[in-house]
């Protein structure tokens, strides 16, 4: 019996609908194509690049076919255009099950040379957005009563970084967020009569990638990518679909018993 090449291998995500930002490229790619794998209908957020967010929607049409699939441009640090992603996700698929946020911008500089658009756009993509995004979706799954956010963090919210004050302060706020939206999550519920033994539930969850072989680290010079290796116990960088079976794990039926958890996936470089 010959491998399939094409078309979901699994089904733990059949017939859910998941919204990923920042999905056509990097982590979000990966994440997206194991939704797909698993036979879930992806909606895929961008910022800028529609050529690239285009190319990728047609590599999922093709190694998926008779897979449902949308990409959706926007600003996640704008509520308005949060919102609007939703809406039209929900619009277009009929539901929406699954939010991953994982948009997010760097802007590296050490405190004392940083501006304060440095400061305040990072801030607002990484933190603000993952908020708008997530109060956009959980009111449409409190009302279905089942949900699954994930939000995309970072190692570097854990251990701090020189130059990315903005960075690890957005990531590490998704911590008090993520807990704080799990216990809204469920008080949500249990207030609406649908909080039962038989309920999937309806969870918010943190993954917190470490170093991840990434367009984003391949403008890393060489030198500092062998020092930041040195210093995980595994040796090497991650690669993106490591952190995607973590997010899709966390998003399945049988996961319903995990929420408002920071999951570290990192190589043993925080421990």
């Amino acid at each position: 019996m010959s491998e399939q090449t094409t078309g979901p291998r699994g089904s733990k995500l059949a017939g859910r609908v998941a919204l990923v930002t920042g999905g056509t490229r990097g982590i979000g790619a990966a994440i997206s194509r194991s939704f797909a794998d698993q036979g879930a209908t992806v909606a895929m957020g961008y910022g800028r690049d529609q050529e690239r967010a285009q190319e990728f929607l047609g590599q999922l049409q093709e190694q998926f076919p008779g897979s449902s699939f949308s990409v959706h441009q926007g600003n996640v640090a704008t509520a308005d255009d949060c919102r609007r992603t939703v809406e039209e996700v929900i619009s277009q698929h009929g539901q929406l099950d699954i939010l991953v946020n994982n948009a997010g911008i760097t802007r590296d500089r050490t405190v004392l040379k940083m501006q304060d658009d440095d400061w305040d756009s990072v801030l607002a993509v990484n933190l603000s957005g993952t908020f708008y995004m997530a109060q956009a979706a959980l009111k449409h799954m409190v009302e279905r009563g089942t949900g699954r956010i994930v939000n995309v963090s970072s190692i570097i919210g854990e251990m701090g970084n020189i130059g990315q004050a903005n960075y690890a302060a957005s990531k590490s706020g998704l911590f008090g967020l993520t807990k704080t939206l799990a216990r809204e999550a469920v008080f949500h519920l249990q207030r609406a009569g649908k909080l039962d033994t038989g309920s999937i539930g309806l969870t918010v969850n943190t993954v917190t990638p470490g170093y991840v072989n990434t367009e984003m680290v391949e403008a890393v010079p060489e030198k500092v990518l062998d020092k930041i290796k040195g210093q995980i116990p595994m040796a090497r960088l991650a690669h993106p679909d490591e952190i995607a079976r973590v997010v899709h794990f966390l998003c399945a039926d049988k996961s319903a018993y995990i929420t408002g958890q920071v999951w570290g996936v990192n190589g043993g470089m925080d421990m």
